[in-house]
């Protein structure tokens, strides 16, 4: 009698996807020597990461506040002075809703991004062509882009901390929760630079495995658009699913 074993699929896929990302973390290292070389690229993946993720950011960081305003003043107004609304609304903001919200929105539209241009240049054999001219895919394409994205997610996180905080401080105001100068005073009481740079920190590394999952996919696109869709899909998964483990883990490591 055949035994099944149930996870048998999962324990496989996850492996796959382990080595993969060993794969290209080690030529992407091995890489770095070579960042004056494609300097211009790099400034261009910044460009392309942060300037045109800009306004998503913008409009969901600006949300991200209010929401964080509303429910923590809807938590704790009954119990404690509303100058706290501010301080708890900063501090997760910093710490935690700042940068991985930033994380999630980029990866959505970035990881696919990358996974799309990468899997049709190796339909296409275009990464082919590369390796015949003697060029390294990894360091030529998938480099730049990680670099890009670890600089980029640090800025558009310090752009949503911001946004996220004014935002909160305006609705506060306008529901009458707390005044302008409740919140900011609450907000300034009990600032840590550690809360502002650890989770600047978190964007970093968020950066780097947003962009590490589209190069991934996007190199182990199978032939055809069906094969690139799919690159697009298990870019934005693996992505997010990086950037979640990645946030507890930081988050001990950081805060704990």
């Amino acid at each position: 009698m055949k035994v099944v074993f149930p996870f048998k699929g999962f324990i496989l896929s996850f492996l796959e996807i382990l080595s993969e990302i060993s794969y290209t973390t080690l030529y992407f290292f091995s890489s770095l020597k070579y960042v004056k070389k494609y300097f211009r690229e790099i400034v261009y993946e910044i460009y392309e990461i942060g300037h045109n993720s800009l306004m998503l950011v913008i409009f969901t960081s600006s949300f991200v506040g209010m929401v964080a305003t509303i429910q923590t003043a809807y938590q704790i107004k009954d119990y404690v002075p509303v100058i706290y609304i501010g301080s708890g609304v900063a501090k997760a903001v910093m710490i935690e809703l700042g940068p991985v919200i930033t994380g999630l929105v980029v990866a959505g539209r970035i990881s696919s991004g990358i996974a799309a241009e990468l899997g049709t240049m190796v339909v296409t054999e275009q990464i082919d062509a590369l390796n015949v001219m003697g060029i390294n895919p990894y360091r030529f394409l998938v480099m730049p882009r990680i670099v890009g994205g670890i600089i980029s997610l640090p800025l558009l996180t310090s752009i949503s901390v911001a946004i996220a905080i004014f935002s909160g401080m305006f609705i506060a105001n306008v529901t009458g929760v707390a005044n302008y100068f409740e919140f900011s005073r609450g907000a300034k009481m009990f600032f840590l630079p550690k809360d502002l740079f650890g989770g600047l920190l978190k964007s970093m590394f968020f950066g780097y495995a947003l962009t590490l999952s589209g190069a991934i996919a996007g190199l182990s696109s199978e032939k055809g658009a069906e094969g690139v869709g799919k690159a697009t899909t298990k870019a934005v998964v693996l992505s997010s699913i990086l950037i979640l483990v990645l946030d507890y883990i930081l988050g001990i490591l950081i805060f704990g």
